[in-house]
């Protein structure tokens, strides 16, 4: 017996925009009024001011009502494959906007109001037609921001795996030497260094980079970091903490870490009495926002190339939006590295 012939893997779906949110109300709403407006103004329209009106209105309520629709039947159209998403979303565009045409015709021409053209059968054809090309239109835009979203969101998920994967070589191998150093003189401070190293190294090799933790997560990591670099800068390190911000916050993995490193390795290790780190968090209008500062050393004792403060940025843009801000700016002796982070409600709209 011949094996059965392997299957064709199913292509993937295209990604629908979410047709719930208020920017795709909006569109909607935009693109019929703006059609209506064109038409009204096209030469050789007699239609007047009332005929306008009406028109507007006709449209407003098409785009609620194909907004809803839209909505509703989302999930079930993104299980089609391929681009069949967006043929699906255009038939029902067409279809919506030829049935409420030909149930208004019907109606105006019973009651006799005159709202709709005479020619029954004219006004629902150039209503189905007009619909299908600017739905085609408007489809293209959102199938093109889609597809920039999915590459952005490749590029920042590469970006994440490359510094979860990277944990400077120096660090491990000062943080074993410590280890070692203290096995035999407080096996209870080698074993929590240990502990400590094994949840760094969870942090930043897991698997799952789409999963988010916590800013009361990522507290508990940097206090763990904070831990095993006193052990080779002793009194030299001292920590001041002033934060007033919510535990559950979503934050990607790894997102302040990096920045307590960089805080340490530029500004505390370079000085010989070493220095203060201040970690602060306080909640402001339309957010929160986390300062991370630290004394400006006259030499650094390695100069770096920015990469982690600019994998940050990108990180918090991606996540939270154009909203979200990072700053560094060096203020009285001291770099300061100001992280604004908004609310839920005042993040990106399209989050998936």
């Amino acid at each position: 017996m011949s094996s059965p012939a392997p299957r064709t893997p199913r292509p993937p779906s295209a990604p629908l925009p979410d047709f719930c949110s208020l920017p795709v109300l909006f569109a909607l709403l935009l693109v019929g009024a703006l059609t209506v407006t064109l038409m009204w103004l096209a030469p050789g329209n007699d239609g007047d001011l009332r005929d306008y009106s009406i028109a507007v209105l006709f449209t407003s309520w098409l785009s609620v009502l194909l907004t809803v629709a839209l909505c509703k039947l989302r999930p079930w159209m993104q299980r089609l494959p391929s681009l069949w998403p967006y043929a699906a979303v255009w038939l029902l565009l067409v279809t919506t906007v030829g049935a409420s045409a030909a149930l208004l015709g019907w109606i105006d021409h019973n009651l006799g109001a005159g709202l709709s053209p005479v020619s029954h059968f004219g006004f629902v054809r150039d209503s189905m037609v007009a619909t299908g090309l600017l739905g085609a239109g408007l489809l293209r835009y959102f199938y093109v921001v889609a597809q920039w979203q999915v590459r952005v969101a490749a590029a920042a998920q590469a970006q994440v795996a490359a510094l979860q994967a990277r944990i400077r070589p120096h660090f491990l191998f000062n943080s074993m030497n410590a280890v070692a150093a203290l096995i035999r003189v407080d096996p209870d401070a080698a074993e929590r260094t240990v502990e400590n190293l094994a949840e760094l190294f969870r942090a930043a090799l897991g698997s799952d980079l789409a999963a988010l933790s916590t800013l009361g997560e990522e507290w508990a990591l940097v206090d763990r970091y904070l831990d095993i670099e006193a052990l080779r800068l002793g009194d030299r390190l001292r920590v001041q903490r002033d934060i007033d911000v919510p535990a559950d916050l979503p934050l990607p993995h790894l997102l302040l870490q990096p920045l307590v490193e960089n805080a340490i390795r530029h500004g505390i290790q370079p000085l010989r009495e070493g220095g203060t780190i201040r970690l602060g968090g306080t909640r402001v209008p339309g957010g929160v926002e986390i300062v991370i500062d630290n004394p400006l050393a006259d030499a650094p004792a390695v100069p770096g190339n920015g990469h982690g403060l600019r994998n940050v940025r990108e990180r918090v843009r991606f996540h939270f939006g154009e909203r979200a801000s990072v700053r560094a700016e060096a203020s009285d002796g001291r770099f300061v590295v100001t992280m604004f982070l908004p609310e839920a409600a005042h993040a990106r709209p399209d989050r998936r």
